[in-house]
């Protein structure tokens, strides 16, 4: 089961900040969680979740997808090669990583969810 691999040191303070994350979640977050929830994608959806080391923002445990929805502070430099990084160990693993802005959530909403979509069936 590869979505269990956080260190076991690490792990409670992980849980405690990914539950801290849903109860403050964005804007965009929020809304993709309404569609998400339950099996509104098809299938089941878990938000702030952790996997190793990281917190991802939505997963899919049956198709192995991760939605990532990425607000203002990932645009700098350095967020971007920590997400890389972050991203690159999560690939490495056998997921598979989604990226979306705040904005295309928000205002593209209808093309978000259809290449969500599109991605969970290919992986059924």
């Amino acid at each position: 089961m590869k979505w269990k691999t956080a260190n076991i040191l690490d792990y409670n303070l992980l849980k405690g900040n990914a539950q801290a994350n849903r109860s403050n979640m964005t804007e965009a977050e929020s809304a993709l969680w309404q569609m998400a929830k339950g099996n509104g994608l098809g299938q089941k959806c878990r938000r702030q979740y952790v996997i190793g080391d990281y917190i991802v923002d939505f997963f899919f445990r049956q198709s192995m997808l991760i939605v990532e929805i990425d607000g203002g502070y990932h645009f700098t430099e350095e967020q971007q090669e920590e997400d890389k990084a972050r991203q690159d160990w999560l690939e490495q693993q056998g997921y598979q990583v989604l990226r979306f802005t705040n904005e295309q959530v928000l205002v593209d909403t209808d093309n978000t969810i259809n290449e969500i979509r599109k991605h969970l069936n290919n992986k059924i």
